[in-house]
């Protein structure tokens, strides 16, 4: 078997250390002399590299699209670059296409999918119309628009429900981040050594001055990132900004509490190794192992090494790397990775650690907590709308209330819902379908078979 090159960059699946020969020590680099890469491979793999000289095209991370945002469709406001943040385009789906227009939402429980919620309104485009949906499960959502051409009548909500089963995709939300920073000076190889630091030197703190800008923490506003802002028990200050609709806390490991005669620096290793991406700067140059730093948290890593700092010709060098089972994300590093100092380094930089945390979240860890979060979530929800159900249609929440429920006894609001919906004589102890809310829309017409009830296979839906 050859032996693995110390700059490969492609994932792999996880080596063992009897399948083949390893990478170099990062004490076999420093002993051969310079130059130095800014990061290599752990011994036994486990990360990737990324390669600047992969295709101008390289792809985002799986399941993500770019941020359609009102400052210009992800594009930084004034920036004039080209840098694009990547999101689940499903993530902001309902509040920008249903919130505050009309729609209607149901819910109910499928015996092997759990808790369902759906929601339905009618649109019209150039003369066309169409039905948006949005669908939730505990582990996906669909969301998508069909054309209603030709149509003679609506398709029902469990018809709709059907066809939306097998294609979901992922949901997830985050307007706030917090990354660690870390200072690696020339030589230094251990974790104890980069903790240890404790020294800002000019080019760090230039550095600094380009990620956010220096805050008090003490009865701070913004969003701490975890730091205590009442009593200063995580340090006095930090370095804090916001971009595009986004707030960022930086972890910095100078600025966190130092504490003499611990090795490890624990204060500031509980913060640092909770992080999930990590900005290693580097004032000279000394290779960066991934694995330095033990933590099950931190997933990926920008490097950035300072060239002629403090100057007016100054550059940064970049490289990134992150776990093998973190999909690649953008942008891409240009060829050859180095930026002069100003405000696209900066947009490149933010953009960068923001799409690293979301392509992050797609790793085998990550998407089983956010898997369990939102099934826990869609529960509640679940439940809450529920109750608000029982309680807009006259009913508590007792046994006698949710029997009244099932079999078509109903009073107040209900009872106009079914005048309107002239579908009174279908209400009888059927497989049911709980509209949540209604705002009325001429093609969601109640009347129409959308309403109807509909035996589906696996799912128990009620219908009024």
């Amino acid at each position: 078997m050859p032996i693995p090159k110390a700059d490969e960059t492609k994932p792999s699946t996880q080596r063992h250390k009897d399948d083949y020969i390893p990478y170099p020590r990062i004490e076999d680099v420093l002993e051969k002399g310079g130059p130095y890469p800014q990061v290599i491979l752990p011994q036994f793999g486990g990360y990737w590299i990324e390669d600047v000289e992969a295709p101008v095209g390289t792809p985002t991370s799986s399941d993500s699209s770019f941020c359609d945002e009102e400052d210009g469709d992800g594009i930084t406001p004034g920036g004039g670059f080209a840098y694009r943040l990547e999101c689940n385009s499903m993530a902001r789906a309902y509040r920008k296409h249903f919130l505050s227009r009309e729609h209607l939402n149901y819910y109910c429980t499928a015996s092997s999918l759990g808790n369902l919620i759906l929601s339905l309104k009618h649109e019209e485009s150039e003369g066309q119309e169409f039905l948006r949906i949005m669908l939730r499960s505990k582990t996906k959502t669909l969301h998508d628009r069909i054309s209603l051409a030709g149509l003679t009548q609506l398709p029902s909500v469990p018809q709709i429900a059907k066809v939306c089963l097998d294609l979901y995709d992922e949901h997830e939300v985050n307007n706030t981040f917090k990354f660690g920073v870390i200072y690696q000076m020339f030589g230094q190889t251990t974790e104890e050594e980069l903790f240890g630091n404790n020294e800002e030197t000019p080019a760090f703190t230039e550095f600094l001055s380009i990620l956010g800008e220096n805050i008090d923490l003490q009865d701070f506003k913004g969003f701490r990132g975890g730091l205590d802002v009442s009593h200063g028990q995580t340090g006095s200050q930090s370095v804090y900004t916001t971009f595009r609709q986004r707030e960022i806390m930086f972890h910095v490991s100078t600025k966190l509490p130092f504490t003499e005669g611990d090795i490890q620096q624990l204060q500031r290793k509980r913060h640092i190794g909770n992080d999930i991406v990590a900005v290693v700067f580097q004032e000279e140059a000394t290779p960066f192992v991934p694995d330095m730093i033990a933590s099950n948290f931190l997933h990926a890593y920008v490097l950035v090494q300072a060239e002629n700092p403090c100057m007016e010709n100054t550059t940064y060098k970049v490289s990134v790397t992150a776990r093998e089972d973190v999909p690649p994300f953008g942008p891409p590093l240009p060829n050859p990775s180095v930026f002069k100092k100003g405000p696209e380094f900066r947009d490149f930089l933010l953009t960068k650690l923001i799409n690293a945390e979301n392509a992050c979240y797609k790793s085998d860890k990550f998407a089983k907590l956010e898997g369990r979060t939102r099934a826990a979530l869609l529960d509640n929800l679940h439940d809450e709308l529920h109750r608000q159900t029982l309680a807009t249609l006259g009913l508590g929440t007792s046994g006698a209330d949710e029997d009244k429920l099932e079999n078509g006894g109903h009073g107040g609001l209900l009872e106009s819902f079914k005048v309107s919906a002239s579908v009174t004589s279908t209400l009888s102890a059927a497989p049911y379908l709980v509209p949540l809310s209604h705002h009325s829309s001429s093609c969601l017409n109640p009347s129409v078979s959308a309403l109807q009830p509909y035996s589906l296979t696996d799912l128990t839906w009620r219908v009024f």
